[in-house]
């Protein structure tokens, strides 16, 4: 794999940190991820369910990894975690703000034991300002920075995206930086910090709604599954219930308005352009609703596919997961130690998926492979 040989020490808890380890797992780096004695990663205990005793999450976001248990107050084992750190090229830590520098952790501290080291710190509000040292979760961050504001029905109460895409994102964005910071280490022969946050990545996700809002004052309204941009683009009732529909542009407005019996919206002035149908977006809406209810999901499925119209059903997740499509893509791999097949990275190079050989390491599970003479035994 492309990172084999490199070696990954992770202080990560719940899922920003873990999921940077993770992908480095599945890339085939080495990662060492270092836990507390007692009970470890928060997210062993998020459940039920639970899968060998330990949340499905947890099994997700570990696999390929092995744990060694520190105690952040014990001298000599913090010696030699810092041993392991001079010898590593990545360090990932999402501890509670302020924590890593008060244990040793920081990046000053570390860069001092190893120059090419590569240090990720990942926060909750971010590095500077009046919040730096704040705590935040998914939740909060969603909150924060206007994610909820952008979700929901319009009327009704800002809901949270259903994903933890503010965590998912965070680690990804760490990932992405470490890996052009490994790029510039082999050729300068030096480390440098990496700076990531929850809020920054929440705030990245609604550039969208800012910068309308920066552009021309106008705070954009809730749209469950919609665009603020377009008219025919969302979900649509049916004769037998919802259809999501994609026309984002000119060329798939007449594809549509043609397919669902009114060709000649597409050289009506008053919809020619995007621009056009937002302007009469409310009377051609009305239209829309009402001509699409005429036909079953299925039917208008048939008639805009043909037409190269996107579009979609709204499935469950035991319907994604009987999908052919899912099959195909050969994402859900076996593991070894576990009874069920779990997702994989979602790329591929040159045709091969990167896989996982290993579940999730119980607490603790490497301490004598590694070597960890100072480490404390798990629940001391």
């Amino acid at each position: 794999m492309p990172l084999s040989g490199v070696k990954v020490i992770e202080v990560g808890m719940n899922l920003a940190g873990p999921l940077v380890g993770e992908i480095f797992a599945g890339l085939g780096a080495e990662v060492i991820k270092i836990e507390r004695p007692e009970g470890g990663d928060d997210a062993r205990g998020w459940g039920p369910p639970f899968l060998q005793g330990t949340s499905p999450i947890f099994q997700a976001m570990n696999r390929d990894k092995k744990s060694i248990t520190i105690d952040f107050k014990d001298p000599a084992a913090m010696a030699h975690l810092r041993e392991l750190i001079a010898q590593a090229d990545v360090f990932v830590q999402n501890l509670r703000p302020g924590v890593a520098e008060e244990i040793g952790l920081g990046p000053a501290s570390l860069l001092e034991v190893n120059p090419k080291l590569v240090y990720c710190s990942i926060a909750a509000f971010g590095h500077q300002g009046p919040l730096q040292l704040k705590p935040g979760y998914e939740i909060l961050l969603q909150a924060f920075a206007g994610l909820m504001s952008t979700t929901g029905e319009d009327g009704g109460p800002p809901l949270r995206v259903g994903a933890p895409v503010v965590d998912f994102g965070t680690g990804m964005w760490t990932t992405i930086a470490a890996l052009a910071a490994l790029r510039k280490r082999d050729q300068t022969g030096k480390g440098c910090v990496i700076e990531t946050s929850l809020f920054e990545t929440a705030l990245f996700w609604v550039c969208n709604a800012l910068h309308q809002y920066l552009v021309d004052g106008t705070v954009p309204p809730r749209h469950p599954t919609g665009s603020p941009r377009q008219v025919a683009f969302g979900a649509f009732e049916t004769k037998n219930g919802l259809l999501i529909i994609g026309v984002a542009n000119d060329r798939l407005f007449a594809k549509f308005a043609d397919v669902i019996g009114h060709a000649e919206w597409a050289s009506d002035p008053r919809y020619r352009t995007t621009a056009d149908r937002m302007e009469h977006r409310d009377f051609l809406g009305g239209e829309i609703k009402a001509t699409l209810l005429g036909k079953t999901k299925e039917e208008w499925m048939a008639l805009l596919e043909a037409a190269g119209v996107p579009c979609a059903p709204i499935l469950s997740i035991p319907e994604v997961l009987a999908q052919p499509q899912t099959q195909a893509m050969d994402i859900f791999r076996s593991v070894s130690g576990l009874d069920i097949r779990m997702l994989g990275l979602p790329f591929s190079f040159d045709g091969e998926r990167a896989t996982f050989e290993k579940k999730a390491p119980t607490l603790g599970e490497h301490n004598h492979e590694v070597g960890v003479t100072a480490a404390q035994k798990p629940g001391r």
